[in-house]
């Protein structure tokens, strides 16, 4: 049986040099094999190629930002489109930054701290990784769990099932979903990659056809998304469109996925290495030209469903429709009555496929830091069940799911300079990167990306702390 791709993610490295011309061919054999042909880039190989950057995108599409933006759309119409094409050009750079760490050192992010910091640095950055995986890998296992509660739940209450009942039962569903997927890795890295990029696939589908059914303004949408606007009717308006704005934004960029994209890469790394190498070609740079097309087009799809979900909120949601709405079960709630049944039905089978793969995606995240800061094997399996135990508690004894959302979300936001940093500095060091090393234009780009974000989430959490 094969070893899941989170395993092999963090094996032990045989070569650390970043640059192309220290890696020797290697050609593996074994019998009743053939020696395999030597690796040349072509376009027709680009398929094989796209997988990494949609395993990272799910964070993009998570349960948090269904709410963030059903709540935008609904108070703000198009507005605040434009939040999104910034965000997502962020997104792109440091999402690539993270997999061209992986690809240049052949090591992951955790496991390039541990080589290059010193240890209470480590440490320090360890803990600050664990506690946004956790946070994180809670809230998506809690909005898995409400997708399941959406469509399946009225049908148990009305069999006598109390609210908590049904919401364990949503939830131990969610957790077997979750187990499935990781059993489906077993077969190999690229199964699991298929099994993600169809969730994302359906989640893209139930959108468009969200997005078909309210017949949005497309001249006064493509308005919104190219010039930046706030609600400037009056100084309350003005003020919760710039919250509103502000934890779309600084909410965009995820911790867990920079450390997992950097893991993501590997098995196609070790192939490339495993093989000839063609004279006259350089393994590592063909690799990055194709994960910078599998990470532009994996972020603007995530773009495009995020997108969607304010269109849809602008016209279904909005004050001249209907009463604003601010959360996600609220949201399924209003689309029965105001687009028919199947509006309803589909908005919540998209919020069970996002809380299922963005859950299964944080399990790998956290899986990947533990083995990477601490050199050690941690099951993915277990990792998967020490999160089910803290969320049954929290349904058990009644707590809100939408609330665990918003609190995660600051906890994110606490822990995103622990890994936003150490990505930009080692990224930018010849001693680690060799010829790769970013350029000024990149190094620029990427600080002055981290200060905007840093920033916002200062004033996200600022406003929190004061109740908006």
């Amino acid at each position: 049986m094969a070893e899941s791709s989170a395993t092999r993610l963090e094996a032990p490295q045989q070569h650390d040099a970043p640059f192309d011309s220290a890696l020797q061919p290697i050609a593996i054999e074994t019998p009743g094999t053939k020696t395999p042909a030597p690796f040349s880039f072509r376009r027709n190989q680009m398929w094989s190629y796209f997988g990494p950057a949609f395993v990272a995108s799910v964070a993009y599409i998570d349960p948090g930002n269904f709410a963030t933006n059903i709540e935008g759309g609904s108070r703000f119409g198009y507005r605040l489109l434009w939040v999104l094409l910034w965000s997502n050009a962020m997104a792109i750079l440091i999402q690539y930054l993270s997999a061209k760490l992986g690809i240049v050192t052949g090591l992951t992010l955790p496991q390039n701290c541990r080589k290059h910091f010193s240890r209470p640095t480590t440490i320090t950055l360890w803990v600050a990784a664990e506690v946004a995986a956790i946070a994180t890998d809670l809230a998506e296992f809690l909005g898995a769990a409400l997708g399941f509660f959406l469509l399946f739940g009225p049908a148990m209450l009305a069999h006598g099932f109390s609210r908590t009942g049904t919401m364990l039962t949503a939830a131990l569903l969610s957790a077997v979903a979750v187990f499935v997927i990781l059993a489906i890795d077993l077969a190999g890295y690229q199964w699991l990659e298929r099994v993600i990029m169809a969730f994302v696939g359906v989640i893209g589908l139930c959108y468009g056809f969200e997005v078909f059914l309210v017949h949005p303004d497309w001249h006064l949408a493509a308005f919104h998304t190219l010039v930046p606007t706030l609600d400037t009717s009056s100084p309350g308006a003005l003020h919760s469109s710039i919250y509103i704005a502000v934890g779309m934004l600084g909410a965009t960029v995820m911790p867990h996925v920079i450390y997992l994209h950097s893991a993501l890469v590997q098995p196609r790394l070790k192939e490339i290495i495993a093989v000839p190498h063609v004279k006259g070609t350089s393994r590592r740079s063909g690799y990055l030209r194709f994960e910078l097309i599998d990470v532009f087009v994996a972020m603007n799809g995530a773009w495009l469903i995020n997108s969607a979900m304010i269109v849809m909120a602008a016209v279904a949601f909005s004050s001249g429709h209907a009463a604003v709405v601010t959360d996600v079960e609220e949201a399924y709630k209003t689309l029965g009555p105001l687009l028919g049944p199947a509006a309803a039905t589909v908005f919540a089978v998209a919020l069970l496929c996002s809380g299922i793969s963005s859950s299964t995606v944080g399990v790998m995240a956290g899986q990947v830091i533990i083995e990477g800061f601490l050199a050690i094997k941690f099951p993915i399996f277990l990792r998967r069940l020490i999160t089910i135990i803290p969320a049954i508690i929290i349904i058990a004894i009644g707590l809100d799911p939408l609330k665990i959302l918003i609190l995660s979300q600051v906890v994110l936001s606490f822990a995103l300079p622990f890994a936003l940093i150490p990505l930009l500095l080692l990224t930018n060091r010849t001693a680690v990167m060799g010829t790769f090393s970013s350029t000024t234009r990149t190094r620029i780009a990427g600080w002055v990306s981290v200060a905007i974000i840093l920033s916002l989430n200062a004033v996200l959490l600022s406003q929190l702390a004061f109740n908006r």
